[in-house]
């Protein structure tokens, strides 16, 4: 782990740089920690796959200062950690998937690609229990993996410009679900009724770095019931929970 100035009022904190769950666990962990000590000082957080991004207010305590108080954080923390890491592990969120041929606008490029049936791609798709790794891009969007082998895939070589709220995509070994309409060139298998981004409640953001998620298949019949009972406010959230 490496500590290092990141502009003029930012810390980075790199871990080893790899995508592993255990080393996004250290991310999260660390990150829940200096949250839980609420240094005056401290302007945002941003845990991501193998790092940890700190802003500060420098008229608070220098750089010096701030490392000092964070490797500190560190060696003090060994007892949370276990305690941290096992409350990772109680989220578990099911997100309901509509992969019909309306929402699932690359689902047949990428079965031909693959070279495998639509149905063994849902299949596949529901089957994995992800990982939240972080959220970045767009408010809400939640990079999650990671995807067996046999659904790996590139990007888009030309990004659509208009990719709709809650599409859900795939792009290399990750899943994602876009929170609102915006460019990307990520292949888009299906689209959930549930937002993901919420900037009208007060804990606006529905994943959670650390969060597991399993999808499941819905018809077009529950997209469309699904999204009345949010519109209406009739939706039972704590469904999603396990």
């Amino acid at each position: 782990m490496t500590i290092q100035q990141y502009g003029s009022e930012a810390i980075l904190i790199n871990f080893e740089q790899k995508i592993q769950q255990a080393i996004n666990e250290q991310v999260i962990q660390l990150n829940k920690a200096l949250l839980a000590a609420q240094l005056p000082g401290i302007t945002y957080t941003i845990p991501a796959y193998c790092s940890l991004t700190i802003g500060y207010n420098k008229t608070e305590f220098s750089y010096d200062t701030l490392c000092l108080l964070i490797k500190n954080i560190i060696a003090s923390d060994s007892e949370n950690t276990t305690k941290l890491s096992i409350s990772l592990k109680d989220r578990i969120l099911n997100i309901p998937v509509c992969y019909e041929e309306e929402f699932g606008l690359d689902l047949a490029t990428v079965a031909q690609e693959k070279k495998c049936t639509i149905a063994e791609i849902i299949q596949l798709h529901t089957s994995t229990l992800f990982r939240v790794y972080m959220l970045g891009f767009l408010p809400g969007f939640a990079y999650m993996g990671r995807l067996p082998e046999a659904l790996a895939c590139q990007r888009k070589q030309s990004p659509r410009v208009r990719i709709p709220a809650r599409s859900v995509g795939l792009a290399g070994y990750q899943t994602g679900i876009y929170p609102s309409v915006a460019p990307g060139g990520w292949q888009i298998i299906g689209q959930t009724p549930v937002p993901t981004f919420m900037p009208n409640q007060d804990d606006a953001f529905l994943f959670q770095a650390g969060d597991q998620v399993q999808f499941h298949a819905i018809s077009k019949k529950d997209f469309s019931s699904i999204s009345k009972d949010i519109d209406t406010q009739q939706f039972n959230w704590s469904n999603l929970y396990a």
